[in-house]
């Protein structure tokens, strides 16, 4: 896919790209690569970081800014990251994508995107504005469930799960650290070591670097509610555990007296007196019952109960 910068990004044939005097934007798969590299100047700067594609990262070479993106699935932060390589100069875009995100996002630039000054960095800042447009949308669904598993625990209700919170905590962690090499990135374009970018327009830049910051104070403010809401729910479980024993302490102490009784009186020794007493059974039974009660009372008044 080609694309020159105008009012619009308008898709054109391969011809019409060569042609051109403009900005232009190829867009091309790695079996299209191979067939047309030799065709552009900044094909050794794409072979160099296609080798590997990890991170998200920005190099400044002689004659191109060249690197390689690593994004996040939204959908999913477990899944594989979309992956792909790019170089650019002042007047030439190229990007080398396998996994369609590229040309998903060029379509939809298209689409929506018109310029009243188009150029290179207006074209990377919406670029870079849609590998984050939906972020605040994903924290504010991420900040809902956790504030409803924070009013589970509140409730004290027994089905509660931490894979939700541990899903977050692990997906905020990914967006962290996609944030951080965003910034590197942007800021490698703000230096503009090489003279690719008109000064009157490195505003783009300074603008999507707040607005990363923003997007980075919020998640890391989001990772720290996750690990309350992990904190509170093990302080949960431990006052729940702590009420079980302490039921359990005070049942113990009940009984204690009576099975000191039961044990005592079913010795059956034969010089016993209190076997031979016609009201023993129920004398004993109402101190049973009195040492219930006034343990029960006991208990209440120290509101282990």
């Amino acid at each position: 896919m080609y694309y020159l910068i105008e009012e619009t990004l308008k898709q054109v044939t391969e011809e019409e790209y060569k042609k051109s005097r403009k900005v232009r934007v190829a867009v091309l798969d790695r079996k299209e690569w191979e067939k047309v590299k030799n065709e552009f100047p900044l094909s050794a700067a794409i072979d160099l970081e296609m080798d590997e594609m990890l991170t998200t990262e920005a190099n400044v070479n002689y004659d191109s800014l060249s690197g390689t993106f690593s994004i996040p699935d939204r959908n999913n932060m477990e899944n594989d990251d979309f992956r792909f390589a790019y170089a650019m100069n002042k007047k030439n875009v190229i990007i080398v994508d396998d996994s369609g995100y590229v040309k998903k996002a060029m379509e939809e630039i298209a689409r929506t995107k018109k310029w009243t000054a188009p150029c290179l960095e207006r074209f990377l800042y919406d670029f870079l504005d849609h590998i984050v447009k939906d972020d605040l949308r994903i924290m504010e669904k991420y900040e809902m469930e956790l504030d409803e598993m924070e009013t589970k625990i509140q409730n004290n209700e027994r089905d509660i799960s931490m894979n939700g919170a541990n899903y977050v905590r692990s997906s905020i962690r990914y967006l962290l650290t996609h944030y951080e090499q965003l910034m590197d990135v942007v800021q490698e374009l703000d230096e503009n070591e090489n003279g690719f970018f008109a000064e009157e327009n490195m505003r783009y830049f300074r603008s999507y670097m707040n607005r990363l910051d923003r997007l980075y104070n919020n998640a890391a403010s989001l990772r720290d509610y996750s690990v309350q809401i992990r904190d509170y729910h093990r302080e949960s479980i431990a006052v729940q555990q702590n009420n079980i024993m302490t039921l359990l302490t005070v049942v113990t102490s009940i009984f204690m007296p009576l099975t000191l009784i039961t044990g005592w009186y079913g010795m059956n020794f034969k010089y016993m007196p209190e076997l031979n007493l016609e009201r023993s059974y129920p004398i004993v039974f109402i101190v049973c019952i009195l040492i219930v009660v006034v343990s029960l009372l006991y208990f209440k008044k120290k509101k282990w109960l």
